[in-house]
C-alpha cells in the first residue's frame, strides 16, 4: 500500500530544519570544488529569492540547512538550489538522472525556542560522524562565519544568532566559541521529536502554525514526549492496576487491556514495538497485535493523554 505523504506547511516567515540527501544516499561532493559549487549556488538563490539562511552543514552525502523564507516558498528554493547543483553534478562527471532524493526533509522549527539549539546541532554534524575532532578542521559548514571576523557576508545571517550572546560583536563571537565547546546542547532525538513528523515546537507553536495556514491536521504527538514509565504510569492510574501486574504473565481482562493501551499510546509518541515489548517484558509479536486494536481503545486513549498532560503541566506550575 502506498504511504500517502504529508503536504509542506508553507507560509511567508516559516522557519525549517531541512535536511537533503543524495538519492540512495550516494554522495554528492567528490572533491573540493563540488563543495565550493553547491556553496556558491545557495549564495547565488539567497540573491534572488532573498531567503535567510542561519546555518548549513556540507556532508558527503547529505545537506542541512537552517532556511527562514520570506516571499518565495521552500519548495522553489529547494528546487532551484538542487537542480542547478544537479545540473552542474551530472555535467562534471557524466552521470544522468536525480542525484537527490526526490523527497527532501523540511522540519517547521519553533525559531523562538530552537534558533540556537539548531544552529549547535547543524555545525556538529561533522564532529558527531567522527570526521574531524574539531568545528575548526571541517571547512564546510556555517561555523566559520560566525567566529572569523572577515567571512564572506553573503551566505550565512548571522547577526541574529551573535546578538543572542552579545550586542558586541567581538564578546559574541567568544561566547559564541564557549558554547560551541560547551558539552550538551540540542541531541538528536529534540531535534527529531516532531509533531506529525513536521513541526518542531511546542502545543502554542502548533496552534500558531495551525492558524496561519488553516491547518487542522497537526494531531501527531512530540516523539517521545513523555517516557514510557510515564505512560504506564496513567494507564495504572487509569485502570487502577500494577506494573508488576502488567509485567506478569496473567491473563485477566484488565491486565490485557492495560498492555494493549499502553502499547497504543506508546506508538503515538514515537516508541517502537521492540521498545515498548521491552518495557512489557513481553514478545515483540504480541505488541504488534496489540496495535491493531487501537479503535476499540480510542476514548481511553484520550483519556491517558489528559492524565500525561495534566501531571505535566502540574509539575511545570510547581517549577
Amino acid at each position: 500500500m502506498a504511504v500517502t505523504r504529508k503536504p509542506r506547511i508553507e507560509f511567508e516567515g516559516a522557519f525549517y530544519h531541512v535536511i537533503t540527501r543524495g538519492n540512495q544516499r550516494q554522495p554528492v561532493f567528490k572533491d573540493k570544488d563540488d563543495y565550493s559549487r553547491y556553496l556558491k549556488i545557495l549564495a547565488d538563490y539567497k540573491i534572488r529569492y532573498d531567503y535567510s539562511l542561519y546555518a548549513y552543514v556540507l556532508m558527503s552525502n547529505h545537506v542541512h540547512l537552517l532556511i527562514e523564507t520570506k516571499e518565495v516558498p521552500l519548495f522553489k528554493i529547494l528546487q532551484g538550489i538542487n537542480q542547478s547543483y544537479t545540473l552542474y553534478f551530472n555535467r562534471k562527471y557524466q552521470t544522468v538522472g536525480h542525484l537527490f532524493q526526490g523527497r527532501y526533509k523540511a522540519i517547521l522549527c519553533d525559531k523562538d525556542a530552537y534558533l540556537l539549539s539548531l544552529v549547535k546541532y547543524i555545525h556538529l554534524n561533522p564532529v558527531r560522524a567522527k570526521i574531524v575532532k574539531t568545528l575548526e578542521e571541517y571547512p564546510w559548514t556555517s561555523h566559520r562565519h560566525y567566529v572569523e571576523r572577515a567571512e564572506d557576508q553573503r551566505i550565512t545571517d548571522k547577526d541574529q544568532v551573535l546578538r543572542m550572546f552579545s550586542e558586541d560583536k567581538g564578546r559574541a563571537r567568544r561566547l559564541y566559541r564557549l558554547y560551541m565547546r560547551e558539552s550538551g546542547g540540542a541531541q538528536r532525538e529534540d531535534i527529531y521529536a516532531t509533531v506529525d513528523q513536521r513541526v518542531l515546537g511546542d502545543e502554542r507553536f502548533v496552534e500558531k502554525v495551525m492558524g496561519k495556514t488553516g491547518r487542522r491536521g497537526l494531531r501527531g504527538k512530540r516523539r517521545h514526549e513523555y517516557t514510557l514509565a510515564e505512560i504506564g504510569g496513567a494507564v495504572e492510574e487509569l485502570y487502577g492496576i500494577t506494573l508488576r501486574q502488567l509485567r506478569e504473565k496473567g491473563r485477566d481482562e484488565r491486565i490485557q487491556s492495560g498492555r494493549r493501551l499502553i502499547s497504543l499510546v506508546a506508538r503515538e509518541y514515537g516508541y517502537r514495538g521492540q521498545e515498548t515489548a521491552e518495557y512489557l517484558w513481553r514478545d515483540p509479536a504480541g505488541v504488534t497485535r496489540y496495535l491493531k486494536e487501537r479503535k476499540s481503545f480510542e476514548t481511553d486513549i484520550e483519556k491517558v493523554h489528559e492524565i500525561l498532560s495534566n501531571k505535566r503541566r502540574k509539575l511545570n506550575n510547581q517549577v
